[in-house]
C-alpha cells in the first residue's frame, strides 16, 4: 500500500497514475478514501488522474511519533502534492475535508486550477456567519445518530445497502477512537475568502442538515470565484447519494478549468 512519510505520520494514499490531470479528493470527518469509490472510476474514465488520502489519524493513515501532532491540514496535502510531483491540481473535497481545500486554495494558488467545495460549513469564523451556523445546527441535530444527521431521507428509505456500506465506512474510519482535529495556520474569514483566484464550484444538498444550502449561498457569497449549484434530495452525502449527478456536475466544472 502507497504512503508519503511526513513528520509525524504515514499517510496512506491511492493514485490511478496515468498522464490525465490530477483530482486530488478530501474525505469528510466521517470517511476514508474509501468513500469515494463512486468517483474514482468515473473520474479516470473520463481521462483524469485522481489521488484520494486518508487524512492524518484517519483510516489507514498512521502517526509514528508523538510529536509533530496534531499537524497542520493544509501541510499534508501540500506534502503529498509535492512528494507526488503533482502539477496544479483540482481540488475536491466534502464537508471537513473542504475546509482543508479551502484553506490550501488560498495559501497555495499557483497548485490549485480549481476548487469543488461540497457540503462544507467552510470552517468561517465571522460572527455573522457563526450566528446563522448556529441556528441552523443546534445540538439536537448534532446529536442525532450519524446515519440521520448526514444521509438524506430519501437515500436512507431507498437504499438500505448503500446506507449500510457508508455506516461500514464510517464506522472504520477512525481505528484509533477519537480523532484530534488537525487546525489550520491562518483562520478563515470573509476577508480572506476575498483573496481567492482559484474557480470554486460549491456544491449544496437540498436536504443537508449540517451545511443547509441557505449556509452554503452564504460562503459562495463572499467568494469573487464562486458558482452555487444545490442538489436536490441529497444530503450531507452527496457524492455519495446521487454520485451520477454529483459526478456530472463536478466533471462539467473542473473540465472548464
Amino acid at each position: 500500500m502507497p504512503y508519503v512519510s511526513l513528520p509525524g505520520v504515514d499517510l496512506y494514499y491511492e493514485d490511478t497514475g496515468g498522464p490525465g490531470t490530477p483530482v486530488v479528493f478530501l474525505h469528510a470527518a466521517t470517511g476514508t478514501c474509501d468513500g469515494w469509490i463512486h468517483q474514482l472510476p468515473a473520474f479516470t474514465a473520463a481521462g483524469y488522474r485522481c489521488i484520494a488520502y486518508d487524512r492524518r489519524t484517519w483510516g489507514r493513515s498512521q502517526p509514528t511519533s508523538p510529536e509533530h501532532q496534531p499537524g497542520f491540514a493544509g501541510d499534508d496535502l501540500h506534502a503529498l502534492v509535492e512528494s507526488l510531483s503533482l502539477e496544479p491540481v483540482h481540488l475536491v473535497a466534502t464537508a471537513a475535508g473542504g475546509i482543508t481545500a479551502l484553506d490550501y486554495a488560498l495559501t497555495h494558488p499557483e497548485k490549485v486550477r480549481s476548487l469543488v467545495a461540497a457540503n462544507t460549513i467552510g470552517g468561517v469564523q465571522d460572527e455573522s456567519y457563526l450566528e446563522v451556523q448556529n441556528r441552523l445546527r443546534p445540538p439536537e441535530i448534532q446529536d442525532l445518530p450519524v446515519e440521520l444527521r448526514e444521509l438524506g431521507p430519501s437515500y436512507r428509505g431507498t437504499n438500505p445497502e448503500g446506507t449500510r456500506r457508508w455506516l461500514e465506512i464510517e464506522q472504520a474510519s477512525r481505528p484509533g477512537g477519537a480523532v484530534p482535529t488537525q487546525p489550520i495556520r491562518q483562520p478563515i474569514t470573509y476577508a480572506r475568502l476575498q483573496n481567492m483566484t482559484v474557480p470554486t464550484l460549491v456544491l449544496s444538498g437540498e436536504a443537508d442538515l449540517l451545511s443547509p444550502p441557505a449556509l452554503m449561498r452564504m460562503l459562495a457569497a463572499g467568494i469573487p470565484t464562486a458558482r452555487f449549484v444545490s442538489l436536490p434530495e441529497a444530503g450531507h452525502a452527496g457524492f455519495w447519494e446521487r454520485p451520477q449527478v454529483w459526478n456530472g456536475l463536478v466533471l462539467e466544472f473542473i473540465g472548464q478549468h
